[in-house]
Parts: C-alpha cells; structure tokens; sequence
C-alpha cells in the first residue's frame, strides 16, 4: 500500500490541472491536430483519433439532460478537425432509459456522425468503471491514434487523469460553454465533490491495475 501511495502521489503530482483547464484546453485542437499523427519513414501519417465522451444524467422518456446534450455538442465541435475521429460514449443506464451511451449515439448520429465512427461503451456507471470499459474497448478495436476526454469543464480534470493512469495518454477536449447546470447550488455541489472524488479515484485505479483487473 505505500508503494501504491507514492505512486498516485506521483501520478498526480506529474498531472498539472493548469494544464486541462488552461493551456492545454486552449491549445488541444492545435496540438490534437499534431499529436494525431506520427512521423514514419519521414512521412507524416495521421492516425484518427479516439474522443470519449462521459456520460451523464437521462431525462424522463429517454430525453438527454442539458449536461449531457452539451458534453456531446464539445465532442462534435472537436471533431470537426478530425474527421475521421472514432466517438466513444460511455454510461451506462441510470435513473431514466436508455443508457447514457445509448442516448449519445442518437445525438451523434442525429449529427450525421455514421455508425462506424462510433464505439459505445453502455455499462459505466461511474467514471472509473467508464474509464476501465473504454481502455478494453480501445484495445480490443486495437485503437492507436491519440485519445481525448469530452465532458464538462469541472469533470475534465479527473477523467483526463483517470485515463493516463489507465494507461491512456488521454488530453482535454475544449469543454461546453457555460455552466453545467443553472443553479449555482449544483454546480458549487458538483465542484466540491471532485475534490475528494480525484484522489480517491486516482488510487483506485493504480489499485485495479497492481491486482490486474485493468
């Protein structure tokens, strides 16, 4: 166990939050542009890239909540400059049908996203059991190409460091525009619990790996 501590603690040292939320959201679909390929024989060959888009709340009678619709439409406004990107939405059934992933494909496809491009993961029921999910599926469709996270602005931090824990070099989508929800009660709520939930998660993960169930 001391072994795992210093190793999170050095994983989250090495992660700097300035990055996602600053730098590295500003310049990701820049840098996404180049870290999407890689140099081969002195030729630049691109290689697609994976964007994982985190689930969240479904609606009654299947309609994607406000959080949800905006992750997606972050998601779709990255892959413009990608247009071969492979999407990977993750979620799996919450309070409402269908599953979150389920109800992303829709608006992916709504968008004119074709089904090839697309890789739903409908069984996450948290970010850390979305992250294990998506790195089996990732490595199962045998995925090389750079991977990036969509969700809201104050979720981006722990996702982006899940996955590089996960042993996915994962970097930040720029996030949804505006808030995540309209009161500023739920939003300060939603603030507050990444404190706790970053390094608890963090630890989890290196745990899943030292016992091999990731």
């Amino acid at each position: 166990m001391a072994a795992l501590s210093r190793k999170a603690a050095s994983g989250l040292a090495e992660f700097r939050f300035s990055d996602v939320l600053s730098n590295g959201v500003q310049n990701a679909s820049r840098e996404g542009a180049l870290r999407a390929g890689r140099v081969q024989g002195g030729a630049l060959a691109f290689l697609p890239p994976a964007i994982i888009i985190f689930g969240a709340a479904v609606r009654p009678g299947g309609h994607p909540s406000g959080a949800l619709r905006r992750r997606v439409e972050a998601a779709l406004a990255f892959g413009t400059a990608h247009p071969e990107a492979l999407y990977v939405p993750t979620g799996g059934l919450g309070d409402h049908p269908p599953a979150e992933a389920d109800v992303m494909v829709s608006l992916l496809r709504a968008a004119g996203v074709p089904g090839h491009r697309i890789l739903a993961e409908p069984t996450g029921t948290d970010t850390v059991s979305s992250v294990m999910q998506v790195r089996r599926l990732l490595r199962e469709a045998r995925h090389r190409g750079p991977v990036f996270a969509a969700t809201s602005a104050y979720h981006l931090p722990r996702c982006v460091l899940l996955l590089r824990l996960a042993g996915l070099p994962a970097r930040a989508c720029p996030p949804p525009p505006g808030p995540a929800a309209t009161s500023w009660r739920t939003r300060w709520r939603w603030r507050l619990r990444e404190i706790p939930a970053v390094p608890w998660d963090a630890a989890l993960v290196l745990w899943l790996r030292a016992i091999r169930r990731l």
